[in-house]
């Protein structure tokens, strides 16, 4: 799509009431989504050519939201060999294998862990909310917005914040956090997520936001 176009159809959809805006709230918490090394291992059939790129973003964001004294949340991905809690999902994408239990594809990359302190949550879906405690824990927190960041734009990432908006949170996705297997296909999510559910905002403008509430 040129510049040209999408200027047009981002006109189009602000003419039908889309891309409306809700902004950061006062207590975000950031949703660090499967950021696991079968995501940044070139060997794994999820590679993603991007991901290197976005896994130093989440680092910086990382960090700014502890020193900030905000929630950070990681997901992480686990199944039973054989994936007999995983459902249909695991049987239509065989590549989820990477996360039987044993398979050290779905473990953490090294470089970004969960600190003490920091919320982990296990998922079998693609929503870091589905089947999980994370709605209410957030909620207990006084949360009221989420940063959905990590891996997959189109899959888990944005799944993710759509359920965010459904919950009641404030949903913002930052675009340089996160990754997909072909750009073309991180664009038009990040494009829908923008006019539908999410804040897509780059994570510059997020450190900016989070230093602002760290000096209140």
């Amino acid at each position: 799509m040129s510049v040209e176009e999408g200027k047009a159809l981002s006109a189009d959809y602000a003419r039908a009431g889309f891309g409306g805006t809700l902004g950061l709230g006062q207590h975000p918490a950031l949703i660090i989504v499967d950021v696991a090394r079968a995501y940044l291992v070139p060997e794994s059939p999820l590679y993603l050519t991007t991901g290197e790129a976005a896994l130093a973003v989440n680092i910086t964001l990382a960090d700014a939201f502890r020193a900030a004294e905000l929630p950070v949340v990681f997901t992480r991905v686990l199944y039973q060999p054989g994936g007999t809690n995983g459902g249909l999902f695991y049987r239509r994408v065989r590549a989820l294998a990477c996360f039987d239990e044993g398979n050290p594809l779905g473990d953490f990359d090294p470089r970004l862990t969960p600190f003490r302190g920091d919320l982990v949550i296990t998922k079998q879906y693609p929503s870091a909310f589905f089947g999980t405690s994370l709605a209410s824990t957030l909620h207990a927190l006084r949360c009221d917005t989420c940063v959905v960041t990590g891996f997959s734009t189109s899959g888990c990432v944005r799944a993710s914040a759509l359920d965010a908006l459904c919950y009641g949170f404030r949903a913002l996705v930052a675009d340089d956090a996160s990754a997909d297997r072909d750009p073309v296909v991180h664009r038009q999510n990040l494009f829908d997520l923008d006019q539908k559910y999410a804040d897509v905002v780059s994570s510059a403008l997020l450190l900016d936001k989070i230093a602002a509430i760290r000096a209140l």
